[in-house]
C-alpha cells in the first residue's frame, strides 16, 4: 500500500482531526539543523566559500527568519539562489550563481520533493547539477543524523497534545524526511500521541491533510498547527483551521493553544475573530523582504 492509500485508510476514532508540523513547531530543531547542517553544506556544495557570510545571511533568512520559513529543502535552494543572484557581493567576488535549470524543472512537476524521487531522476538523467544536488541533500541528512539529538519537545507540548488526543485523531504533517521524524518522535517517547507520521516522501503538507482528513471530518473540525507560513497555506488549501506556533514565542504559543485554542476548537468557537487575531500576530513575526533590501 502506498503512502496516499495509507493516509486515506487511517481510521477515524474521533470527530476532530489535528495535523502537527514537527521541526520548529514541536521540536526546537530549526536553528541547529539550518545553521549547523543545511547551511554549511549549501556553502560547500554550491561554491559560496568566498562569500560565506552573505550566503549564510541568505540561507538563514529563507529558512528561519522570513515567510518562506519551513519550506521544502529544494524549494529553499531555489529561493536562496534567487536572492543570491540579486546580491552584488557575489558578483564582486567573481562567484557565478548556478542556474539549476534541471532542479527547477523537477520542482515544477514533482510533488514528492525528497531524496527518493531525486535519486530516481539522477538515475534517469545523471547531470552534474542533479548529482551535486543529491550529494548536498544526502550530506545534510548525514549531518542531521550526527548532530541533531537530545532535543526535547518545546515545554508545554506534551501536556497540550495529551489533552488534544482525548478528542482528536492526530498526525505529523512535515516536509522532513520520515527517517528523521520517526527517530525524533520515538527518541522523545511522544510517537504514541500520533496516528501517523507523514514526511516529505508522502507529498506536500496540503496533500497530507487532504488524504488523511478530507471527506472524513467536517472542515471546521480539522486543525493544522505549525510555525511557518507554508503550514498555514496547507490549511488554506484544505479550507481548514490553523493555529500558529509563533517563532521566538513557541512556549507561550503552546500554553495558549492548551488554554485557549484547543478548548475553542472543540467548542466550535475557533473560526472567525479568534483565528484572525492569531494570524495577525503570526504575520507580524515573519517579514517578506530581506533586511539587506530594506536597508
Amino acid at each position: 500500500m502506498d503512502a496516499i492509500e495509507t493516509m486515506r485508510n487511517l481510521p477515524k476514532n474521533h470527530d476532530f482531526f489535528i495535523g502537527i508540523d514537527s521541526d520548529g513547531c514541536v521540536f526546537d530543531t530549526m536553528e541547529v539543523k539550518q545553521k549547523e547542517c543545511f547551511c554549511p553544506n549549501f556553502i560547500r556544495f554550491f561554491g559560496f566559500q568566498a562569500a560565506s557570510k552573505y550566503a549564510r545571511e541568505v540561507w538563514e533568512f529563507v529558512n528561519l527568519y522570513s515567510k518562506t520559513r519551513g519550506c521544502n529543502r529544494f524549494l529553499a535552494v531555489a529561493r536562496a539562489l534567487e536572492l543570491i543572484a540579486e546580491r552584488p557581493e557575489f558578483a564582486a567576488r567573481g562567484i557565478a550563481v548556478p542556474p539549476m535549470t534541471d532542479m527547477r524543472a523537477w520542482i515544477e512537476v514533482e510533488n514528492k520533493l525528497g531524496n527518493p524521487t531525486l535519486k530516481a531522476l539522477v538515475a534517469e538523467k545523471p547531470t552534474p547539477e542533479l548529482k551535486n544536488l543529491l550529494a548536498w541533500s544526502e550530506a545534510v541528512n548525514a549531518d542531521i543524523a550526527r548532530t541533531v539529538h537530545d532535543v526535547p519537545p518545546f515545554p508545554g507540548f506534551r501536556e497540550a497534545v495529551a489533552e488534544a488526543k482525548k478528542q482528536a485523531d492526530i498526525i505529523v504533517v512535515s516536509q522532513t524526511p520520515f527517517e528523521a521524524l520517526d527517530r525524533e518522535w520515538k527518541e522523545n517517547k511522544i510517537d504514541h500521541f500520533v496516528d501517523f507520521i507523514a514526511g516529505q516522501e508522502c507529498g506536500t503538507k496540503a496533500e497530507h491533510l487532504k488524504y488523511s482528513a478530507g471527506g472524513k471530518y467536517a472542515p471546521e473540525k480539522i486543525l493544522m498547527i505549525g510555525d511557518a507560513p507554508g503550514d498555514y497555506k496547507a490549511a488554506q488549501k484544505n479550507d481548514v483551521l490553523f493555529f500558529p506556533i509563533v517563532p521566538g514565542r513557541e512556549e507561550a504559543s503552546w500554553a495558549k493553544f492548551r488554554s485557549e485554542g484547543l478548548p475553542r476548537f472543540f467548542a466550535g468557537t475557533f473560526a472567525g475573530r479568534y483565528q484572525q487575531q492569531l494570524l495577525d500576530e503570526f504575520d507580524r513575526a515573519l517579514p517578506e523582504l530581506p533586511p539587506w533590501s530594506r536597508a
